[in-house]
């Protein structure tokens, strides 16, 4: 795929601007010491990066340029608009800036970020996130690389598991078997329960079905994107998604991935309505064990969840062969705007970021180190083993440039909408297979 700076078809927002017609910036001669009166900008996205590793990052960029580094928070809903517009601005852009890691490929291909493949060894090689590293990639340039990961895993109630008589599976055969069983055994006689809560559109878990069986969303063939989800292994995988469905999990064709940890909490409420205990496991993202467990008194007087050994239980999902499943990767990269007017500073944060101290604040702090060096420093517990051996096999969307466009359209959704009730899964497959071939090589 060759790479071409000629625009950015903006995903979320209708305000697309071309990069064509910025002025590349003239390379300066800072950094490296001495740059005290320069000033360079740092976007992060929401909450995730704590106060404790924004102060590292300041207090350290100023000990080791002299400079000074300015943090400015982003949201996800504005990122994509706030980027199209300021990224190609030299005056305004952001220097050093986060992104999803599925909106990566999109600015990449436009040419929004700088080529750093001189730094990739530097920065951990081989030895960062290989699926996050290739989002970041075009024609074997390096061009963002991972910040921090997270992944998705089982939370289950391993007492109702017991109820049912069921024993935690190690396959994805036996998951599959044992949330219908679950299901059809009801062991509290539960309204509408669910062995597994799926819900119709929540393409980000299910889309771990069709990975685990060897089929994919699309593939990179003879210089294009091309969407693969009619192949023999999407389709047994699509089978399996399509009976979980329809025998084990009671969410409708429309939900998506919303709070779902409170289906396995009791006495949790949604919307208007209480909800007590919907199902027996659910997939998330590691972080919501935060919000799964017994409802006790915080410190502070208000509500929280307690994590329960006794009642919950959390693994990654088994694959076929017993190992982890592969699951969709959350998480963000981190590039150096192509208009900045400090490269070399950009590369100095981009040094600091990826230092062994910065690393093992981001696991301490519960975030996925990009350097698998350091992902010891998650700790032990059953959550950080959960993390690390389920990110081992993780996935991400493909690294097309037209993706941000697919999920602005909400192709994804609208195809897992229909699976349960679809009459031949292949056709379905095909006719969105079309609809991604129009869109996965758009620019």
């Amino acid at each position: 795929m060759k790479r071409k700076f000629t625009g950015l078809a903006a995903a979320a927002a209708a305000s697309a601007l071309l990069f064509a017609g910025c002025a590349q910036s003239t390379p300066s001669e800072d950094g490296g010491g001495g740059d005290a009166g320069e000033s360079i900008t740092l976007w992060l996205i929401g909450g995730d990066t704590p106060d404790e590793l924004r102060d590292y990052l300041t207090t350290e960029f100023a000990e080791q340029t002299g400079a000074t580094l300015e943090i400015e928070e982003q949201t996800w809903g504005d990122i994509i608009t706030n980027l199209t517009t300021k990224l190609p601005d030299p005056n305004n852009t952001p220097d050093v800036t986060e992104i999803g890691n599925t909106q990566s490929p999109t600015f990449t291909n436009a040419g929004a970020f700088l080529d750093i493949s001189d730094m990739y060894e530097e920065l951990g090689g081989d030895q960062l996130l290989q699926s996050f590293v290739d989002v970041g990639a075009v024609d074997g340039a390096n061009y963002t690389l991972p910040y921090y990961f997270g992944s998705r895993y089982v939370f289950a109630r391993s007492d109702v598991f017991a109820e049912a008589g069921v024993e935690q599976p190690q396959t994805l055969d036996e998951f599959n078997a044992a949330v219908q069983k679950i299901a059809q055994e009801n062991p509290r006689g539960i309204e509408n329960f669910s062995g597994f809560w799926l819900g119709g559109q929540d393409w980000r878990n299910g889309i771990s079905w069709i990975f685990a069986n060897g089929g994919d969303i699309a593939q990179y063939r003879d210089g294009e994107w091309v969407a693969t989800l009619d192949s023999p292994e999407s389709l047994t995988g699509l089978q399996q998604l399509q009976d979980l469905y329809r025998n084990a999990s009671m969410a409708p064709n429309d939900a998506k991935d919303e709070s779902i940890w409170t289906y396995i909490n009791d006495s949790d409420t949604r919307d208007d309505a209480e909800t007590t205990l919907g199902a027996a496991s659910i997939l998330a993202p590691g972080w919501a064990h935060w919000s799964i467990g017994d409802l006790v008194e915080g410190e502070d007087g208000e509500p929280v969840r307690e994590w329960n050994d006794d009642t919950f239980a959390a693994y990654p999902l088994p694959g076929n062969d017993g190992e982890p499943a592969p699951v969709f990767a959350g998480g963000s990269n981190i590039g150096i705007s192509a208009q900045t007017q400090h490269p070399e500073l950009s590369k100095e944060l981009m040094r600091i970021i990826f230092s062994e101290e910065y690393q093992t604040l981001l696991g301490e702090n519960g975030l996925g180190p990009a350097n698998s060096e350091y992902t010891s420093s998650l700790g032990d517990d059953q959550f950080a083993t959960a993390l690390i051996d389920s990110a081992s096999n993780s996935k991400l969307t493909p690294a097309a440039p037209g993706w941000a466009a697919i999920e602005a359209k909400n192709v994804m959704e609208e195809f897992f909408a229909q699976i349960r009730d679809a009459e031949d899964l292949e056709q379905l497959a095909k006719d969105t297979n079309a609809e991604l071939d129009a869109l996965l090589n758009q620019q």
